[in-house]
């Protein structure tokens, strides 16, 4: 893929805890961009790891230089609305893409294809329509996955298949009109975000993705994430 000229491309990458797998998906983005001729900076959102995160982004910074990594600390309860109002700030692309930085998702220039060939606003990874699937999730975490995203397209009927996913393409002007908003936190937002875009008529795309449990560190779902997205949903379903 060819260098889009004046377009240029801001990853949000929210980190807590991640210095194991943080060096090697900067490098994989790096690499991508540039192997694609794509202008890029890699964004990283630290939530005060105590675990030595924020040492490696510091090298990282010096490695790649501070045009492409820039580095943003922040201390309140992380979510990822949180993370990416913070990282909003830093970003100069008219593109900005949202990702984890587990290494979840497989780095791929599909967005970016994806994105021109329908020159939508959003492109969305999603693992519950074409090749797309789940890996490394125990039976009891698919179910749970399964039956949110069943539940969220019977009460909302978005127009999307993966709404809860957090690998996706958004034009700068429309995450920011869509981050006003939005009003969820933790995995609701992920969710809002694609029902408020729906609301406000933007286009979205989607590309199947293969989702790969983390190689590095501890999932941070847990039961209180879900009882929030059950309450999130209703309110959604409520209130749109």
């Amino acid at each position: 893929m060819a260098g889009s000229g004046a377009d240029k491309y801001s990853v949000l990458l929210p980190t807590y805890n991640e210095r194991e797998n943080l060096p090697l998906v900067v490098w994989l983005l790096a690499r991508t961009f540039r192997d694609s001729g794509n202008n890029f900076e890699i964004i990283i959102i630290d939530d005060g790891s105590p675990d030595g995160t924020q040492e490696i982004a510091e090298q990282l910074e010096k490695i790649y230089g501070s045009d492409k990594i820039v580095r943003e600390i922040i201390s309140v309860l992380f979510s990822s609305g949180t993370a990416y109002i913070h990282g909003m700030k830093h970003a100069t692309g008219n593109f900005i893409v949202i990702m984890d930085a587990d290494l979840s998702h497989h780095v791929s220039l599909l967005y970016f294809l994806k994105q021109k060939e329908g020159n939508f606003d959003i492109v969305s990874g999603t693992r519950y329509k074409g090749n797309g699937g789940v890996y490394g999730w125990d039976l009891k975490r698919k179910l749970i996955s399964r039956g949110a995203n069943f539940l969220t397209q019977v009460l909302l009927r978005p127009g999307a298949s993966d709404l809860t996913g957090s690998f996706r393409l958004y034009r700068k002007e429309v995450l920011q009109k869509l981050m006003e908003k939005c009003v969820s936190k933790g995995y609701v937002f992920q969710m809002e975000m694609i029902v408020r875009a729906r609301q406000l008529g933007y286009t979205i795309g989607e590309v199947p993705i293969s989702f790969v449990d983390r190689v590095y560190g501890e999932s941070k779902l847990g039961g209180n994430e879900i009882v929030s997205f059950l309450k999130g949903l209703l309110t959604l379903f409520a209130t749109t």
